[in-house]
């Protein structure tokens, strides 16, 4: 009985340090984004003060309409959301049919390719960015919005195939059998029944895609010279300009937010299936 009671009191502070830790990660992560918000609302003599405020004291919209009002941001945010739409649906479409073929089919160096292909995923991004300027020179896609599609697909192709990879094995292969015994090629069975079943992690791969494309700063500031064809991670450092006390971080803010929008209206969409992919797919790629 004493041991019972010793074993219920050690699980409830055993839960209640969880949740303790659980929440301090969940304040330390929200806070940079209420503080982002806040500032969003508050005019610029108010902005940056000590202690920093939460709650702005004399809420204003005056920064959003400034945003609204700047010359091109459609345009910006337009060609942010087509080249991170046509990235996506490249990146999931073409490391969904290397996942596949990783996972159904057996060729010489299977696993050596797929091994020299994670290798892409340990290679800290900032580190291509010359040899990526030299190719992208040679193949005449600098200054594009095609130059930052093409480099987008490229450097997440590594860790879609890799999760992609798991949800395939993880099908019955007896359902492959039995739809080749009626008569359907590879095309069939990866279209009809491979990516149907692996709605979770087509999902997240859709996430992370997303995020790394729609945020992405480095490559598209180093590539683009248009004015015409900026992203809104450009626009927004423009917004910054050139020296801390000319900040209007008001402004910088409110655009911040407006483009923070798109990634919460596509993880609730594909949030059904997130967890689902990040703890099944992923562990057994």
């Amino acid at each position: 009985m004493i041991r019972t009671q010793r074993q219920r009191a050690r699980h409830r502070w055993s839960l209640t340090a969880r949740h303790v830790v659980l929440a301090a990660g969940a304040v330390i992560m929200v806070t940079p984004f209420v503080y982002m918000l806040s500032t969003s609302f508050q005019p610029q003599t108010f902005v940056l003060t000590t202690p920093p405020q939460l709650i702005p004291s004399d809420p204003t919209l005056a920064n959003y309409a400034a945003v609204v009002s700047t010359e091109n941001i459609a345009r910006y945010f337009a060609n942010s959301v087509f080249v991170t739409a046509v990235s996506t649906a490249l990146s999931l479409l073409l490391s969904s049919m290397m996942a596949y073929a990783f996972a159904r089919f057996h060729f010489a160096g299977r696993e050596t390719i797929f091994r020299v292909l994670l290798l892409g995923l340990m290679i800290p991004a900032i580190m291509l960015i010359i040899p990526q300027f030299i190719l992208a020179k040679q193949l005449g896609l600098l200054d594009s919005l095609a130059g930052l599609i093409v480099f987008y697909v490229a450097g997440t192709l590594a860790l879609n195939t890799f999760l992609l990879r798991g949800f395939f094995e993880s099908i019955p292969q007896e359902l492959d059998d039995a739809m080749q015994m009626d008569g359907a090629n590879a095309w069939t069975r990866y279209w009809r029944l491979a990516l149907p079943l692996a709605k979770p992690g087509l999902a997240t791969a859709t996430i992370f895609t997303f995020l790394a494309c729609w945020d992405e700063f480095a490559w598209a500031l180093t590539i683009i010279n248009n004015p015409e064809i900026r992203t809104l991670p450009v626009a927004i450092r423009l917004f910054a300009g050139s020296g801390n006390n000319a900040v209007q971080w008001g402004i910088v803010f409110a655009a911040s937010v407006i483009a923070v929008v798109p990634v919460i209206i596509v993880f609730f969409v594909f949030q059904r299936y997130f967890v689902q992919g990040l703890t099944s797919g992923a562990i057994k790629g």
